[in-house]
Protein backbone atom coordinates (compact mmCIF):
# COMPACT_ATOMS: atom_id res chain seq x y z
CA UNK A 1 0.00 0.00 0.00
CA UNK A 2 1.35 3.41 -0.95
CA UNK A 3 2.51 5.55 1.96
CA UNK A 4 3.11 8.81 0.10
CA UNK A 5 1.50 10.53 -2.86
CA UNK A 6 4.52 9.97 -5.15
CA UNK A 7 4.33 6.20 -4.57
CA UNK A 8 1.06 6.03 -6.52
CA UNK A 9 1.30 5.21 -10.21
CA UNK A 10 1.16 8.33 -12.40
CA UNK A 11 1.02 10.41 -9.21
CA UNK A 12 1.41 13.73 -11.03
CA UNK A 13 -1.89 13.25 -12.88
CA UNK A 14 -3.42 15.46 -10.21
CA UNK A 15 -7.19 15.65 -9.84
CA UNK A 16 -9.47 17.93 -7.81
CA UNK A 17 -13.12 18.66 -7.17
CA UNK A 18 -13.60 21.97 -8.94
CA UNK A 19 -16.97 22.56 -7.25
CA UNK A 20 -15.15 22.79 -3.91
CA UNK A 21 -12.70 25.48 -5.03
CA UNK A 22 -14.62 27.43 -7.68
CA UNK A 23 -16.04 30.07 -5.34
CA UNK A 24 -12.77 30.93 -3.59
CA UNK A 25 -10.87 30.88 -6.91
CA UNK A 26 -13.36 33.41 -8.27
CA UNK A 27 -12.90 35.59 -5.18
CA UNK A 28 -9.11 35.46 -5.55
CA UNK A 29 -9.25 36.43 -9.21
CA UNK A 30 -11.57 39.33 -8.40
CA UNK A 31 -9.29 40.58 -5.61
CA UNK A 32 -6.22 40.31 -7.85
CA UNK A 33 -7.88 42.41 -10.53
CA UNK A 34 -9.06 44.99 -8.01
CA UNK A 35 -5.61 45.31 -6.45
CA UNK A 36 -3.78 45.68 -9.77
CA UNK A 37 -6.35 48.20 -11.00
CA UNK A 38 -5.91 50.32 -7.87
CA UNK A 39 -2.11 50.19 -7.92
CA UNK A 40 -1.88 50.98 -11.63
CA UNK A 41 -3.86 54.17 -11.01
CA UNK A 42 -1.19 55.44 -8.61
CA UNK A 43 1.93 57.41 -9.46
CA UNK A 44 5.29 55.83 -10.25
CA UNK A 45 6.96 56.76 -6.96
CA UNK A 46 4.11 55.36 -4.86
CA UNK A 47 3.99 52.13 -6.86
CA UNK A 48 7.75 51.76 -6.56
CA UNK A 49 7.65 52.29 -2.80
CA UNK A 50 4.80 49.79 -2.45
CA UNK A 51 6.64 47.21 -4.53
CA UNK A 52 9.84 47.71 -2.54
CA UNK A 53 7.93 47.19 0.69
CA UNK A 54 6.20 44.03 -0.55
CA UNK A 55 9.34 42.42 -1.97
CA UNK A 56 11.22 43.17 1.26
CA UNK A 57 8.38 41.65 3.28
CA UNK A 58 8.18 38.59 1.01
CA UNK A 59 11.88 37.81 1.34
CA UNK A 60 11.94 38.44 5.10
CA UNK A 61 8.92 36.23 5.77
CA UNK A 62 9.88 33.39 3.42
CA UNK A 63 13.20 33.10 5.28
CA UNK A 64 11.47 33.45 8.65
CA UNK A 65 9.25 30.46 7.85
CA UNK A 66 12.48 28.45 7.79
CA UNK A 67 13.63 29.97 11.09
CA UNK A 68 16.08 32.45 9.56
CA UNK A 69 15.78 36.16 10.32
CA UNK A 70 17.39 38.48 7.79
CA UNK A 71 18.44 42.10 8.30
CA UNK A 72 15.54 44.17 6.94
CA UNK A 73 17.68 47.17 6.01
CA UNK A 74 20.05 44.95 4.04
CA UNK A 75 17.18 43.21 2.22
CA UNK A 76 15.52 46.51 1.32
CA UNK A 77 18.78 48.10 0.20
CA UNK A 78 19.70 45.09 -1.95
CA UNK A 79 16.29 45.08 -3.68
CA UNK A 80 16.35 48.84 -4.25
CA UNK A 81 19.86 48.70 -5.71
CA UNK A 82 18.97 45.89 -8.11
CA UNK A 83 15.75 47.55 -9.27
CA UNK A 84 17.24 51.04 -9.44
CA UNK A 85 14.60 52.39 -7.07
CA UNK A 86 16.89 54.46 -4.83
CA UNK A 87 20.52 55.35 -4.23
CA UNK A 88 22.58 55.81 -1.10
CA UNK A 89 21.80 52.38 0.32
CA UNK A 90 23.91 50.34 2.71
CA UNK A 91 27.50 49.76 1.66
CA UNK A 92 27.70 46.27 3.18
CA UNK A 93 25.10 43.62 2.41
CA UNK A 94 25.54 40.04 3.57
CA UNK A 95 26.08 37.47 0.80
CA UNK A 96 23.16 35.39 2.07
CA UNK A 97 20.86 38.41 1.76
CA UNK A 98 22.14 39.18 -1.74
CA UNK A 99 21.52 35.56 -2.73
CA UNK A 100 17.91 35.32 -1.58
CA UNK A 101 17.14 38.72 -3.13
CA UNK A 102 18.71 37.62 -6.42
CA UNK A 103 16.58 34.47 -6.45
CA UNK A 104 13.23 36.15 -5.80
CA UNK A 105 13.87 38.99 -8.23
CA UNK A 106 14.83 36.55 -10.97
CA UNK A 107 11.62 34.60 -10.28
CA UNK A 108 9.29 37.62 -10.26
CA UNK A 109 10.96 40.08 -12.64
CA UNK A 110 11.70 37.40 -15.26
CA UNK A 111 8.43 35.56 -14.72
CA UNK A 112 7.88 34.92 -18.43
CA UNK A 113 11.22 33.16 -18.87
CA UNK A 114 11.24 29.37 -19.03
CA UNK A 115 12.30 27.48 -15.95
CA UNK A 116 15.42 25.43 -16.57
CA UNK A 117 17.55 23.10 -14.52
CA UNK A 118 20.44 25.58 -14.74
CA UNK A 119 18.21 28.41 -13.53
CA UNK A 120 17.14 26.36 -10.50
CA UNK A 121 20.75 25.44 -9.76
CA UNK A 122 21.61 29.15 -9.93
CA UNK A 123 18.91 29.94 -7.37
CA UNK A 124 20.15 27.22 -5.08
CA UNK A 125 23.75 28.41 -5.35
CA UNK A 126 22.61 31.96 -4.58
CA UNK A 127 20.86 30.76 -1.40
CA UNK A 128 23.98 28.99 -0.11
CA UNK A 129 27.01 31.02 -1.28
CA UNK A 130 29.31 29.44 1.31
CA UNK A 131 28.33 25.87 0.41
CA UNK A 132 26.95 25.43 3.90
CA UNK A 133 23.58 25.45 5.61
CA UNK A 134 24.50 26.72 9.05
CA UNK A 135 27.41 24.55 10.14
CA UNK A 136 26.69 21.76 7.70
CA UNK A 137 28.29 21.29 4.28
CA UNK A 138 25.57 20.62 1.69
CA UNK A 139 25.39 19.81 -2.01
CA UNK A 140 24.95 23.17 -3.71
CA UNK A 141 23.81 23.94 -7.24
CA UNK A 142 22.82 20.35 -7.98
CA UNK A 143 20.17 17.83 -7.03
CA UNK A 144 20.72 15.90 -3.82
CA UNK A 145 22.37 12.50 -3.98
CA UNK A 146 21.25 11.42 -0.51
CA UNK A 147 17.86 10.51 0.88
CA UNK A 148 15.70 13.17 2.50
CA UNK A 149 13.44 13.06 5.54
CA UNK A 150 11.43 15.96 6.93
CA UNK A 151 11.54 15.69 10.72
CA UNK A 152 10.78 17.84 13.76
CA UNK A 153 11.36 17.59 17.48
CA UNK A 154 14.33 17.31 19.82
CA UNK A 155 17.20 14.91 19.17
CA UNK A 156 16.11 11.39 20.12
CA UNK A 157 12.44 12.38 20.00
CA UNK A 158 12.18 13.30 16.32
CA UNK A 159 8.92 12.93 14.47
CA UNK A 160 9.23 11.86 10.84
CA UNK A 161 6.68 13.85 8.83
CA UNK A 162 7.73 12.85 5.36
CA UNK A 163 10.25 10.87 3.31
CA UNK A 164 10.92 12.52 -0.03
CA UNK A 165 11.34 10.91 -3.43
CA UNK A 166 14.38 8.62 -3.57
CA UNK A 167 17.50 10.42 -4.79
CA UNK A 168 17.91 8.15 -7.83
CA UNK A 169 14.52 9.32 -9.15
CA UNK A 170 14.93 13.06 -8.48
CA UNK A 171 16.43 13.96 -11.88
CA UNK A 172 13.63 12.22 -13.83
CA UNK A 173 10.94 13.70 -11.60
CA UNK A 174 12.39 17.21 -11.95
CA UNK A 175 12.63 16.91 -15.74
CA UNK A 176 8.92 16.13 -15.81
CA UNK A 177 8.16 18.98 -13.39
CA UNK A 178 10.14 21.57 -15.38
CA UNK A 179 8.54 20.48 -18.64
CA UNK A 180 5.07 20.86 -17.11
CA UNK A 181 5.77 24.38 -15.80
CA UNK A 182 6.99 25.58 -19.20
CA UNK A 183 4.18 23.96 -21.16
CA UNK A 184 1.13 26.08 -21.87
CA UNK A 185 -2.04 24.54 -20.50
CA UNK A 186 -5.68 25.32 -19.83
CA UNK A 187 -5.14 25.19 -16.05
CA UNK A 188 -5.79 28.53 -14.37
CA UNK A 189 -2.46 30.23 -13.54
CA UNK A 190 -3.35 30.58 -9.87
CA UNK A 191 -4.08 26.85 -9.64
CA UNK A 192 -0.84 26.19 -11.51
CA UNK A 193 0.99 28.20 -8.85
CA UNK A 194 -0.56 26.06 -6.12
CA UNK A 195 0.29 22.81 -7.92
CA UNK A 196 3.85 24.01 -8.60
CA UNK A 197 4.41 24.61 -4.89
CA UNK A 198 3.09 21.20 -3.87
CA UNK A 199 4.85 19.29 -6.65
CA UNK A 200 8.25 20.84 -5.95
CA UNK A 201 8.26 20.28 -2.19
CA UNK A 202 7.00 16.73 -2.72
CA UNK A 203 10.09 15.94 -4.79
CA UNK A 204 12.31 17.92 -2.36
CA UNK A 205 15.16 17.93 -4.90
CA UNK A 206 17.80 19.81 -2.89
CA UNK A 207 19.73 19.21 0.31
CA UNK A 208 18.23 22.41 1.76
CA UNK A 209 16.30 25.50 0.65
CA UNK A 210 13.37 23.57 -0.84
CA UNK A 211 10.71 25.63 0.96
CA UNK A 212 12.15 28.98 -0.10
CA UNK A 213 12.57 27.87 -3.71
CA UNK A 214 9.03 26.45 -3.73
CA UNK A 215 7.65 29.80 -2.58
CA UNK A 216 9.77 31.64 -5.18
CA UNK A 217 8.36 29.35 -7.88
CA UNK A 218 4.88 29.99 -6.56
CA UNK A 219 5.52 33.76 -6.73
CA UNK A 220 6.76 33.35 -10.32
CA UNK A 221 3.53 31.64 -11.31
CA UNK A 222 1.45 34.23 -9.46
CA UNK A 223 3.29 36.95 -11.42
CA UNK A 224 2.24 35.08 -14.56
CA UNK A 225 -1.34 35.00 -13.30
CA UNK A 226 -1.19 38.80 -12.77
CA UNK A 227 0.60 39.33 -16.07
CA UNK A 228 2.93 41.70 -14.23
CA UNK A 229 6.38 41.76 -12.63
CA UNK A 230 5.13 44.37 -10.17
CA UNK A 231 4.45 42.63 -6.85
CA UNK A 232 1.93 44.20 -4.50
CA UNK A 233 1.13 41.27 -2.22
CA UNK A 234 3.21 38.78 -0.25
CA UNK A 235 1.91 35.26 0.16
CA UNK A 236 4.92 34.30 2.29
CA UNK A 237 3.78 36.88 4.85
CA UNK A 238 0.39 35.15 5.10
CA UNK A 239 1.89 31.65 5.06
CA UNK A 240 3.99 32.59 8.11
CA UNK A 241 0.80 33.61 9.92
CA UNK A 242 -0.84 30.33 8.92
CA UNK A 243 2.30 28.20 9.27
CA UNK A 244 0.66 25.34 11.19
CA UNK A 245 -2.15 25.07 8.62
CA UNK A 246 0.43 25.31 5.83
CA UNK A 247 2.43 22.32 7.06
CA UNK A 248 -0.74 20.42 7.94
CA UNK A 249 -2.17 20.84 4.42
CA UNK A 250 1.15 19.75 2.89
CA UNK A 251 1.48 16.72 5.13
CA UNK A 252 -2.09 15.51 4.63
CA UNK A 253 -1.82 15.89 0.86
CA UNK A 254 1.56 14.14 0.69
CA UNK A 255 0.11 11.21 2.64
CA UNK A 256 -2.85 10.95 0.26
CA UNK A 257 -3.43 10.10 -3.37
CA UNK A 258 -3.43 12.34 -6.44
CA UNK A 259 -6.63 14.16 -5.41
CA UNK A 260 -5.22 17.50 -4.23
CA UNK A 261 -8.50 19.33 -3.53
CA UNK A 262 -7.53 19.84 0.12
CA UNK A 263 -4.23 21.51 -0.80
CA UNK A 264 -5.77 23.72 -3.49
CA UNK A 265 -8.52 24.81 -1.11
CA UNK A 266 -6.00 25.78 1.57
CA UNK A 267 -3.72 27.57 -0.92
CA UNK A 268 -6.58 29.60 -2.39
CA UNK A 269 -7.92 30.60 1.03
CA UNK A 270 -4.43 31.66 2.10
CA UNK A 271 -4.01 33.69 -1.10
CA UNK A 272 -7.43 35.28 -0.53
CA UNK A 273 -6.35 36.32 2.99
CA UNK A 274 -3.09 37.65 1.52
CA UNK A 275 -4.97 39.91 -0.86
CA UNK A 276 -7.46 41.05 1.79
CA UNK A 277 -4.61 42.00 4.16
CA UNK A 278 -2.57 43.88 1.57
CA UNK A 279 -4.30 47.14 2.46
CA UNK A 280 -2.97 46.89 6.03
CA UNK A 281 0.51 45.96 4.83
CA UNK A 282 0.72 48.96 2.52
CA UNK A 283 -1.06 51.44 4.80
CA UNK A 284 2.19 52.91 6.11
CA UNK A 285 3.61 53.12 2.58
CA UNK A 286 0.65 55.26 1.55
CA UNK A 287 0.93 57.43 4.69
CA UNK A 288 4.64 58.00 4.07
CA UNK A 289 4.20 58.76 0.37
CA UNK A 290 1.31 61.14 1.08
CA UNK A 291 3.43 62.94 3.68
CA UNK A 292 6.36 63.51 1.31
CA UNK A 293 4.05 64.58 -1.49
CA UNK A 294 2.50 67.17 0.82
CA UNK A 295 5.93 68.44 1.91
CA UNK A 296 7.74 68.17 -1.42
CA UNK A 297 8.37 71.94 -1.42
CA UNK A 298 9.09 72.24 2.32
CA UNK A 299 12.77 72.93 3.11
CA UNK A 300 13.97 69.87 5.06
CA UNK A 301 17.64 69.09 5.73
CA UNK A 302 19.22 65.63 5.48
CA UNK A 303 19.16 65.05 9.25
CA UNK A 304 15.49 65.88 9.44
CA UNK A 305 14.69 63.69 6.46
CA UNK A 306 16.56 60.78 8.06
CA UNK A 307 14.61 61.01 11.33
CA UNK A 308 11.25 61.51 9.62
CA UNK A 309 11.77 58.38 7.55
CA UNK A 310 12.81 56.49 10.67
CA UNK A 311 9.62 57.59 12.41
CA UNK A 312 7.62 56.07 9.58
CA UNK A 313 9.63 52.84 9.67
CA UNK A 314 8.81 51.36 13.08
CA UNK A 315 10.79 53.79 15.23
CA UNK A 316 11.49 52.21 18.64
CA UNK A 317 10.32 54.19 21.68
CA UNK A 318 9.73 57.92 21.78
CA UNK A 319 11.63 60.62 19.90
CA UNK A 320 13.67 62.85 22.21
CA UNK A 321 16.29 65.48 21.47
CA UNK A 322 19.00 63.19 22.88
CA UNK A 323 17.97 60.36 20.53
CA UNK A 324 17.97 62.82 17.64
CA UNK A 325 21.50 63.97 18.53
CA UNK A 326 22.77 60.41 18.80
CA UNK A 327 21.18 59.18 15.55
CA UNK A 328 22.30 62.17 13.48
CA UNK A 329 25.68 62.54 15.27
CA UNK A 330 25.21 66.22 16.13
CA UNK A 331 25.24 68.31 19.31
CA UNK A 332 22.18 68.60 21.56
CA UNK A 333 21.77 72.25 20.53
CA UNK A 334 21.74 71.34 16.80
CA UNK A 335 19.26 68.53 17.47
CA UNK A 336 16.94 70.91 19.31
CA UNK A 337 17.15 73.48 16.49
CA UNK A 338 16.23 70.78 13.94
CA UNK A 339 13.27 69.72 16.06
CA UNK A 340 11.96 73.26 16.68
CA UNK A 341 12.25 74.00 12.96
CA UNK A 342 9.98 71.03 12.18
CA UNK A 343 7.51 72.10 14.88
CA UNK A 344 7.25 75.55 13.27
CA UNK A 345 6.66 73.85 9.90
CA UNK A 346 3.83 71.76 11.34
CA UNK A 347 5.67 68.45 10.89
CA UNK A 348 6.43 67.60 14.53
CA UNK A 349 4.53 68.31 17.71
CA UNK A 350 5.69 68.24 21.32
CA UNK A 351 3.85 65.85 23.59
CA UNK A 352 2.52 66.96 26.98
CA UNK A 353 5.32 65.49 29.12
CA UNK A 354 7.93 68.11 30.03
CA UNK A 355 11.47 68.23 31.40
CA UNK A 356 13.62 65.21 30.65
CA UNK A 357 10.49 63.38 29.46
CA UNK A 358 9.94 65.85 26.62
CA UNK A 359 9.31 63.92 23.41
CA UNK A 360 7.97 64.57 19.96
CA UNK A 361 5.88 62.86 17.31
CA UNK A 362 5.03 63.29 13.66
CA UNK A 363 1.91 65.09 12.56
CA UNK A 364 0.59 62.80 9.84
CA UNK A 365 -2.65 63.33 8.00
CA UNK A 366 -4.23 60.13 6.69
CA UNK A 367 -4.77 60.03 2.94
CA UNK A 368 -7.67 58.13 1.46
CA UNK A 369 -5.65 55.74 -0.70
CA UNK A 370 -7.13 52.28 -0.25
CA UNK A 371 -7.02 48.98 -2.06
Amino acid sequence: MAKYIYQHENWTNFTWDYSKIAVVLGEVRNLQGKLLGTMNALGFSLKSEAMLEILTLDIMKSSEIEGEKLNRKQVRSSIAKRLGLETGGLEFIDRNVEGVVEMLLDATQNYTADLTEDRLFGWHSALFPSGRSGMHIIEVGKYRTGEMQVVSGAMGKEKNHYEAVEAKYVKAEMDKFISWINKKSSIDSVLKSAITHLWFVTIHPFDDGNGRIARALSDMLLARSDGSSQRFYSMSNQILKERKKYYSALEKTQHGDSDITLWLNWFLKCLKNTLLNTDNVLKNVFRKAYFWEKHKNTPINDRQRLIINRLFDNFYGKLTSSKWAKMTKVSSDTALRDIKDLIVKGILKQNDAGGRSTNYELIVEEDNTSI
